[in-house]
């Protein structure tokens, strides 16, 4: 059966800050996700997709529900940690998208556990759930404005936390549950829980293009794009291959990026001057320089990665009551930065 094409990441036209978001939280998942704010019919879900399948694939324990990666034994489920010491079959497997839709139950996301088989049997038989399916995949969640708020909880524990438990009847089992979390929202059908906004590491608001040229653009290569999409992805896949190997070298790179204590402290007093709250946003913002430095091939940080880190990792972050807008424009942020 031939293979569902996927539109090309790099055929996206404009919507730039959202295309570096996705890019710089495969380079990095520590960032912790970005929610991509704006009005239909802007490229969200189909930026979402295309950058998974631009991935090359990754290696993970072969036939594990979680997908362990067998070098990392630090993040394994127990069953594989348990054959640690034997010789793990692997397989390379794609990145991929795991839909959590909005009417999912709390059992179909942390999975359940079969108390009957445990008394029975004294063991746990679990049935995984979506978090199992995310982890090490993007885990994509579109309206999550309109996520219930008991999913919205177990999204905040997974991925605060890298696990997955589920408990039922004095019985426990636990996971590894870490994803890019990718949350698109339209602002007009209502907002986000303030919690739940605090945990995205980086946040973009996009818009339909405004020129002409680029709306045309859009037009013309969807056209093409369901005319003949073998022809299509021909045609990008150059571009496509060059910025997959740019990203595979930025995340061997990033470890090794370091950054000036003078810009640190720059960014220390910005907060301070914007008044965020917590250390997160700080965090966030220093994580988004280093990795953005990777991204151009630098091992280390400069201003200008600084001044793009804090546009991505900080607007969300500006509101002081829940439901209030927050604000905070670019020359806001050149401003704070550039002073000494």
């Amino acid at each position: 059966m031939k293979r569902t094409a996927v539109y090309p990441f790099t055929a996206i036209v404009g919507q730039e800050d959202m295309k570096l978001a996705l890019i710089l939280n495969v380079i990095n998942p520590s960032l912790g996700g970005v929610l991509i704010k704006g009005e239909k019919g802007t490229a969200k879900s189909t930026a979402v997709r295309a950058l998974a399948d631009l991935l090359p694939a990754m290696e993970a324990v072969k036939d594990c529900p979680f997908h362990c990666d067998p070098q990392d034994t630090n993040r394994m489920c127990e069953k594989c940690l348990s054959k640690e010491s034997q010789s793990l079959a692997t397989q390379s497997i794609k990145m991929r998208v795991v839909e959590l839709p909005v009417s999912a139950t709390e059992d179909r996301v942390v999975g359940t556990l079969d108390i009957e088989h445990a008394i029975q049997y004294g063991e746990k038989k679990f049935e995984p759930g979506l978090l199992a399916e995310a982890n090490r995949n993007i885990l994509y969640v579109d309206e999550i404005n309109l996520l219930d708020d008991h999913v919205v909880d177990v999204l905040l524990d997974a991925a605060a936390m890298g696990v997955n438990t589920v408990e039922r009847e004095g019985v426990s089992y636990s996971h590894p549950a870490r994803f890019v979390l990718v949350g698109t929202m339209n602002p007009e059908e209502g907002d986000i829980r303030p919690q739940l906004l605090d945990r995205f590491g980086l946040s973009v608001t996009v818009a339909g293009e405004n020129e002409t040229e680029k709306r045309v653009e859009v037009v013309k290569r969807r056209l093409a794009y369901e005319q003949d999409d073998d022809s299509f992805l021909a045609q990008y896949q150059a571009e496509q291959t060059e910025l997959a190997q740019k990203i595979m070298q930025a995340s061997r790179l990033v470890p090794q990026v370091t950054i000036d204590d003078d810009l640190l402290v720059r960014v220390a007093q910005m907060a301070i001057a914007l008044d965020v709250d917590g250390h997160r946003a700080d965090i966030t913002v220093i994580k988004t320089a280093l990795t953005l430095a990777a991204f151009d091939g630098r091992d280390q940080a400069g201003l200008e990665d600084v001044k793009q880190a804090a546009w991505l990792a900080l607007p969300h972050r500006m509101r002081r009551r829940p439901f209030e807008e927050g604000a905070l424009d670019r020359a806001k942020i050149e401003e704070l930065l550039n002073e000494k």
